[in-house]
Formats: C-alpha cells, sequence, structure tokens
C-alpha cells in the first residue's frame, strides 16, 4: 500500500516521523512483527482509517523484529501494540486488537471535528468583517453539530451582524443558563442594540402610513426597502410578496425580491424559502 501517509518506520527516520511529523498531523503507531496474526488483522484495519484521515492522520509502522531498537527504546512487551503521538507526545494507545468503530472513537478524541474547522473560519471571516460569509461558515458548522455551544453561539453573533435578527432572537433564546457565559451577554447586548437601530421613528411613521392606506403598493414597496435597509429582511421579503400576490407584474417588485434575496448571506434558509416561492409565482 504505497499511500504518502502511510510510512515504514526505521532508527534513520524515526525522529521525523514521530517528532517532526506529529507537529502537523495525529501519528498513529502500530508496533507489529510477521509472526504476530492478530497484527494481521489489525494492519488494515488502520491502513483504512489512514486512508480516510490522510489529511490529518499519519500512520508509522515498526515491524519488531526488523526495528528491535526501536521497540525496546518504546518498552513494548506485547503485539500489537499502537501509540497515538501528538505534538511529539504520547497522547494515547492500546494493546491487542479493537474494531473499526473503537479505534474511530479514539481518534474522535484526538482530532479536529469537521465544525471545529468551519468555526475557525468563520471567526477569521468575522474578524474581517465579512458577515455574510461569516454567517455561511457558521451555518454549515451549526448544521453538521447543533448541540455544539460554539457553533450556536457564533452563529447568532454571525446572524446579527448579517441583520438576521429574528434568528439570531431564536438562538439566543436556545442557549441554556449554564452556557450564558459573557460571549453569550455580548451577543445578546449585540442583538438589542441592533434592534432598537431597526426601529427608527421614520420606519414606524412609514409604517403607520401603511397601514392606513392598504390598497397602495408602491407605499408597501417603499416600507419593505425601508425594512431591508434596516436590516429587517424577513417582513421586507413578506411585503413585497404581498405585493406581488396582488399584482405580480408590479413595477419593479420582481427586482425587488430578487435584490433583497441575493443580498442573503449563502445558506440563509430565508433565502431558499422565498426564491422557491419567487419562481413558484413566475413560472
Amino acid at each position: 500500500m504505497s499511500q504518502s501517509n502511510i510510512i515504514d518506520v526505521t532508527l534513520q527516520n524515526f525522529q521525523q516521523v514521530l517528532l517532526e511529523g506529529s507537529k502537523e498531523k495525529l501519528v498513529i503507531i502500530d508496533f507489529w512483527a510477521d509472526w504476530c496474526e492478530p497484527c494481521k488483522q489489525l494492519m488494515p484495519v488502520l491502513e483504512k482509517l489512514a486512508g480516510e484521515y490522510s489529511d490529518q492522520v499519519i500512520l508509522a509502522k515498526i515491524n519488531c523484529d526488523d526495528q528491535q531498537e526501536l521497540a525496546m527504546q518504546f518498552g513494548i512487551r506485547s503485539l500489537p501494540t499502537v501509540a497515538f503521538f501528538k505534538n511529539g507526545e504520547p497522547v494515547d494507545s492500546f494493546g491487542g486488537v479493537k474494531t473499526e468503530g473503537e479505534i474511530r472513537e479514539i481518534l474522535s478524541k484526538h482530532l479536529p471535528s469537521p465544525s471545529d474547522n468551519l468555526i475557525q473560519q468563520a471567526q477569521v471571516a468575522m474578524g474581517e468583517g465579512d458577515a455574510n460569509k461569516a454567517y455561511t461558515l457558521a451555518k454549515q458548522a451549526y448544521d453538521l453539530d447543533n448541540t455544539d455551544m460554539a457553533a450556536v453561539k457564533l452563529l447568532a453573533e454571525a446572524a446579527v451582524d448579517a441583520g438576521r435578527l429574528d434568528q439570531a432572537k431564536e438562538l439566543v433564546a436556545a442557549i441554556p443558563m449554564v452556557e450564558q457565559d459573557s460571549d453569550y451577554q455580548r451577543i445578546k447586548g449585540k442583538l438589542e442594540l441592533a434592534e432598537d437601530a431597526a426601529d427608527s421613528p421614520e420606519l414606524r411613521a412609514l409604517q403607520d402610513q401603511a397601514e392606513q392606506n392598504p390598497d397602495d403598493l408602491s407605499l408597501k414597496l417603499q416600507l419593505a426597502l425601508k425594512f431591508h435597509e434596516a436590516n429587517r429582511d424577513e417582513e421586507a421579503l413578506q411585503l413585497v410578496f404581498t405585493v406581488l400576490t396582488k399584482d405580480v407584474n408590479f413595477e419593479g417588485a420582481k427586482k425587488y425580491a430578487l435584490d433583497i434575496i441575493n443580498s442573503l448571506p449563502d445558506g440563509d434558509p430565508l433565502a431558499a424559502t422565498y426564491r422557491r416561492k419567487l419562481y413558484s409565482m413566475m413560472y
């Protein structure tokens, strides 16, 4: 099996593979020998997992008959023995044969989860002020594991920044008491400020006017645009679609609907819902 992350370890390369390699990836060391039947059972399982996690692990195979000095250095008493190295240090080990599921469980303790990676990228995007990109990445992390509180808080904050205040409100409300730390307080404060900003006197006056003139479609569109400017996109879309339901060809309504939908971050469920509605009206 000539996979680049599966390496036969000798005295010559063990420093490079174990000490250097384990700074970048998790190194799984498989101590085996030709005469050992259980070793032959275990090796294909380890090789399969090494193939699957090729970006995250190195499988280092030590043939204890050929490399007796290494086996002695590690104090190996029975075969097979499997050790896990991270940053030049042993972090886990087991002896004998384990099932694929049991080995996966050990790996999951030492490998970053897919959502960790997305959370990191979302934090970078947020730091760069790209609210829509941060929202998209945080939403992907949340969809992978909606019990991960780091993903929930990050999505809530990204939703505030991207103007998805209703969604942010729902997420914040779902954060349990034990998770209500300083991050939670900061996000809650940010949400309250955004809600205040989204409710200007000018907007309220326009709302009153629209309520008093329910048949004035262009007033409805004006109000929808004001909602959109205040990041209240759900209300904006509801209004535009009220206009489209009454008159599908009303001046500019379709374009307004598309502009608002296209301004939403990728992965926002609101975009998918209203895009479907618009297509079903048009075709």
